[in-house]
């Protein structure tokens, strides 16, 4: 069904222009968006009405690097015993919640999460999964939950040698079944855990389904010390070796570690780093510098949330004492993964998906003043109405296509069950 929004004033999400007009909708991933369409026409297609009058309604928002597995993490017990840095929290909390995920507690967190970014305003999520005791059909089981809550995404395995060849096969089965009727990524964790022939194995199945790889790259020094250790080689050069660089649409999340050289690398490359800030801090691994490394960054939550408005505020704050990014340079990585969607030819992202934004300043708002108003003013408690592929899936800040309630207890209910598992390992 056609939707209609009136009275909008619309911000073009790249020129920032700003219009008062009608906004006609069509349905579905190649819909298109027309601006005070002709009266007869609407009377025929007899569109749903949105009055969107006193709201700012721009293009949707995306999410370049999540972790669907982390959601049912909030308020776990710690470890027994307090990690001794990023490499030991890896094994004594995450790796232990990965293990303990069964299909009933990926589809609750992949729910949840959904459900977040919409209400947050995002339509379309890049994820990067792990659940290496549930490996086969979990990532449709992603998919179908995103696919209910109405969002677009394009997802992986993490594909890791860390708990024994076997595994690892089942994470490229898992892959190549998938890619091969839906679209997506082949995923890996990290150098540190990707012996050389999975890494080649993986590239090779990128290759096959004309895909990149979406992989932790440098996130802490660790990776490095051990690509030199056991390669003797950077981890961007063995990467590079093995063809990762030169596939279509590689997405390497995280980049803190990196020498010039392998800047210079990413700056050849068609590969897009994804910024995650907030992790970075919290994790104390250090802070992205992107100087030399081109321009294709984008930013992510990296599971923490699923609030882009809030990720893009961590790196303009926190980055007054990391190169000093301006506003615009932070629009620009918050905006870059619709460059990289559309690029690379993903489906989902396309100029139906818009979101109203009920955002009322005390100072006059335009072109001029936009971005001051983006990092110092915009938050996700504007999120008024959400649009995914021309259909209208949050109105009035509620959710149309899920439960709340129903997601909410079956998330909680399942979280007992995951923390109860995570016991085992």
């Amino acid at each position: 069904m056609a939707l209609l929004l009136k009275n909008t004033t619309y911000v073009h999400w790249q020129s920032l222009e700003f219009k008062s007009c009608d906004i006609l909708l069509e349905e579905g991933v190649a819909g298109r968006m027309i601006f005070d369409p002709d009266e007869a026409a609407v009377a025929e297609i007899q569109p749903e009405i949105l009055d969107c009058k006193g709201s700012l309604v721009m293009k949707s928002f995306a999410i370049g690097h999540h972790h669907v597995y982390s959601a049912l993490s909030r308020g776990m017990p710690a470890p027994s015993v307090k990690p001794s840095g990023f490499a030991d929290m890896l094994k004594k909390v995450w790796w232990r919640l990965d293990k303990a995920l069964d299909q009933d507690t990926i589809r609750a967190s992949a729910l949840f999460t959904a459900m977040e970014c919409a209400l947050n305003g995002s339509t379309f999520v890049i994820d990067h999964h792990a659940s290496p005791n549930a490996v086969a059909g979990s990532l449709e089981t992603i998919a179908a939950a995103f696919d209910e809550a109405g969002l677009s995404h394009l997802l992986c395995y993490e594909i890791s040698d860390r708990d024994g060849k076997e595994t690892a096969q089942k994470g490229l089965a898992e892959t190549d079944d998938y890619l091969s009727h839906r679209q997506g990524l082949t995923g890996l964790h990290a150098s540190f855990t990707v012996g050389d022939e999975t890494l080649l194995n993986a590239v090779a199945l990128a290759k096959k389904h004309n895909t990149g790889l979406h992989v932790h790259i440098a996130e802490d020094r660790f990776d490095q010390q051990d690509s030199m250790e056991r390669y003797g080689m950077r981890v961007l050069h063995r990467f590079s070796a093995a063809g990762a660089l030169s596939l279509k649409g590689s997405i390497f999340a995280h980049g803190i570690h990196l020498d010039e050289s392998e800047r210079q690398m990413l700056a050849a490359s068609t590969v897009c780093v994804v910024q995650n800030p907030e992790s970075n801090l919290k994790n104390n691994v250090g802070f992205l510098n992107p100087e030399g490394m081109g321009t294709d960054i984008m930013l992510g939550t990296d599971g923490m949330h699923s609030d882009m408005l809030r990720s893009a505020k961590t790196a303009f704050f926190a980055g007054q004492g990391y190169g000093h990014p301006d506003a615009g340079t932070i629009y620009t990585r918050f905006r870059k993964v619709h460059h990289y969607l559309e690029t690379n030819g993903y489906k989902g992202d396309g100029e139906n998906n818009l979101v109203a934004m009920d955002y009322n300043p005390p100072t006059v708002i335009g072109p001029s003043n936009f971005l001051s108003h983006f990092i110092f003013g915009m938050g996700s408690k504007h999120v008024l109405h959400v649009i995914s592929n021309g259909k209208l899936i949050v109105r009035d800040r509620h959710i149309l296509t899920l439960d709340r309630h129903e997601v909410t207890a079956f998330a909680r209910e399942m979280a007992v069950r995951l923390w109860k598992n995570m016991e085992k390992f």
